[in-house]
């Protein structure tokens, strides 16, 4: 009952006037940012996260909180009228809710996929009240060994799943760790990679990798493709929802959450294997198959309620681990560390009001959420006409202030375009972003607990191997690297064996 009680002590804080103002505006300006066609969740927060510079921490989060959940509704919506997945974890809805807009049922799509955030998360956020704490106690226990397997459970993890190129993975993480090797070691004091420049010698800011990578590699990209033909948005109307459309619904949206939330939690999980495994198991359950691949609604109930839920399961690995498993949550922790906070194991215990101020303004944010985004489906849509020269423009403006805003320095606008060239550069190779991202998070702390490990042991390898909790992660990253080579052997025995 102790996480209730504290939960309640959290809508306390969460619902006075001017927490609940954030989070409205929060809500409204993720939303906003997200509905627009290529920006997802990781470049709304990214974009956003210079406005919060100048407010308190309970109230940058409740209003983070808006921003994390509205930019995920907004990537939906335009996965559905533009068939333009703001992120990974939209396409799976792309692939039904596209064509159900292409059939006069873009309003059912929009409505079906809302209701779906909104139950997912609703399920995602309560799993999230009841195993944070407990998650948080465990995690108090863990050694720098184990941290350390952790870490490099998730770069495996991260470099294994994303793109189609395991190569490309582990290049865009080598960007990422070199990024993040920049400044001063913090154990010697010795510079790494500042070229002899003083400006460098703090490392690169969170914030500006990001905002570089997401926002102005992709403005970019955009940029060096503005030659093709756009065609005109999908109109929507009112949203609503049929009494047939409910019965094909709840099923999906109640399966969703218990898909979604566990791969979220794990390292580098994220919400794009749990969304294609919804799709993939409502698929398999649907009694109208000749509707899959037209717009049946069952795919988008179910894969937007597990990527809402995985937001939540995302959510309890930072908070209790301080390991961001998406992009989003990497951008969110570069957030608490601006405010000189640091998400793990005791954040429950040194930060407990401000964490369940966030938690409580996650259920929320969720009802605004629906209130709002259900009326307001055809402003979205047009604010899917503005013409993508002025809107990535904007972006570039926007990014630009950001990255200045960090702390005042003419350097962070040359570092920012610099990095926004990698982006580019990563873009027309097919290196995938997220990667990067996590190792310029993870990276430098990766290294102080591989560090603090061979200290402990003498510099003995086997230091890195002395608890039951480090061998069973590295064996789990050994079956990660060895998957793709049984599968591809079992194919080709199978192959040969065959006719």
């Amino acid at each position: 009952m102790g996480s209730f009680t504290s939960l309640i002590d959290g809508f306390g804080t969460a619902l006075t006037p001017v927490n609940l103002m954030y989070a409205v505006i929060g809500v409204l300006l993720g939303t906003t940012i997200g509905v627009l066609p290529g920006i997802g969740a990781a470049m709304a927060v990214a974009l956003l996260l210079p406005i919060t510079y100048g407010l308190d921490p309970t109230g940058a989060f409740i209003m983070f909180a808006g921003i994390y959940y509205g930019s995920m509704f907004g990537g939906s919506t335009t996965s559905i009228l533009l068939n333009t997945p703001g992120e990974t974890s939209s396409v799976v809805t792309a692939m039904e809710g596209n064509p159900m807009a292409k059939r006069g049922r873009g309003s059912q799509a929009l409505a079906a996929a809302a209701i779906g955030h909104f139950v997912g998360g609703m399920i995602g956020t309560l799993l999230l009240v009841l195993l944070a704490p407990v998650v948080a106690k465990l995690a108090v226990g863990i050694g720098a060994p184990d941290f350390f397997a952790i870490m490099l459970l998730a770069f495996i993890s991260v470099t294994s799943v994303l793109g189609k190129s395991r190569v490309r993975g582990f290049a865009s993480l080598l960007i990422g760790l070199a990024i993040g090797l920049i400044g001063l070691d913090e154990m010697t004091g010795q510079q790494r990679l500042t070229f002899g420049s003083l400006h460098l010698s703090d490392g690169i800011d969170v914030v500006v990798v990001a905002v570089a990578l997401f926002a102005v590699g992709e403005s970019l990209w955009v940029a060096a493709h503005l030659r093709r033909i756009q065609a005109e948005p999908i109109p929507v109307g009112r949203p609503w929802l049929g009494r047939g459309d409910v019965r094909r619904s709840w099923r999906p949206w109640l399966r969703g959450p218990f898909i979604g939330f566990p791969f979220g939690a794990i390292p580098a999980g994220g919400a794009e294997i749990p969304t294609f495994l919804s799709y993939v198991t409502e698929r398999r359950l649907s009694k109208n198959k000749d509707e899959w691949g037209k717009g049946a609604i069952e795919g988008v109930a179910g894969p937007e309620a597990t990527a809402s839920a995985s937001a939540s399961g995302t959510l309890t690995s930072m908070l209790t681990l301080g390991l961001p498993t998406t992009a989003t949550a990497a951008v969110m922790l570069a957030a608490f560390q601006q405010y000189g906070i640091q998400p793990g194991p005791l954040l429950f215990e040194r930060e407990s009001g401000l964490v369940w101020a966030l938690i409580a303004s996650l259920f929320i944010a969720l009802v605004l959420l629906l209130v709002l985004n259900l009326p307001l489906a055809p402003v979205w849509a047009k604010l899917l006409r503005i013409p993508r020269p002025y809107l990535y423009a904007g972006i570039l403006f926007f990014a630009s202030v950001g990255a200045y805003a960090v702390s005042g320095d003419v350097v962070d606008l040359v570092v920012l375009f610099v990095i926004g060239l990698i982006g580019l550069a990563m873009r027309r190779y097919g290196l995938p972003v997220l990667p990067a991202v996590i190792g310029v998070i993870l990276g430098p702390a990766a290294e102080q607990q591989l560090r603090r490990a061979l200290q402990i042991s003498d510099g003995s390898v086997s230091g890195l191997v002395n608890s039951p909790m480090s061998v069973t992660v590295y064996v789990l990253i050994l079956a990660i690297l060895a998957w793709p080579l049984v599968r591809r052997r079992a194919r080709d025995q199978a192959s040969m064996v065959g006719p």
